[in-house]
C-alpha cells in the first residue's frame, strides 16, 4: 500500500464540494491575467497570465515572476472568467456611431501658431 504522494507545484487546489473523489491531478486552479503598472507609466499594461488559488496567490505569484527587479509599483489581477471581450469581426458596427462626431476629433479645432507641440 503506498501513502506517500508525490505533488507538483500547480497539481493541487481547492476541491469542490461533491467531488471529493477527484484527485489533485484533476483539479486545475483558475487562471488569472496580471497587470502591472511601472515606475514610468500611469496606467496598468497586462503582463502575462498564471495559475493560483486565489486572488492573494496570483498576486504574491505575480510579484515573484513579473517583478524580480523592481519594474513595478502596483499588481492588478483579474480572474480569466471574468473578462468578456468585444468580437474583433463585429468591430464595424460597434465603433459606427463615433464616426459621425467629428466634434471628438482634434482635427475639428484649429490651434493658433503659438501652440507647436499640442
Amino acid at each position: 500500500m503506498n501513502l506517500i504522494k508525490k505533488y507538483y507545484y500547480g497539481d493541487y487546489g481547492e476541491i469542490e464540494e461533491g467531488t471529493s473523489n477527484a484527485s489533485p491531478q484533476d483539479v486545475q486552479w483558475p487562471l488569472w491575467e496580471i497587470f502591472i503598472r511601472s515606475k514610468q507609466g500611469l496606467d496598468h499594461k497586462h503582463v502575462g497570465s498564471l495559475h493560483a488559488a486565489d486572488a492573494q496567490m496570483a498576486i504574491e505569484n505575480a510579484r515573484d515572476v513579473y517583478t524580480r527587479r523592481l519594474e513595478g509599483v502596483s499588481i492588478w489581477v483579474v480572474e480569466s472568467k471574468n473578462i468578456t471581450a468585444s468580437n474583433p469581426d463585429e468591430a464595424g458596427e460597434l465603433y459606427e456611431p463615433a464616426k459621425d462626431k467629428v466634434y471628438r476629433h482634434p482635427t475639428f479645432y484649429h490651434l493658433p501658431d503659438e501652440v507647436n507641440h499640442m
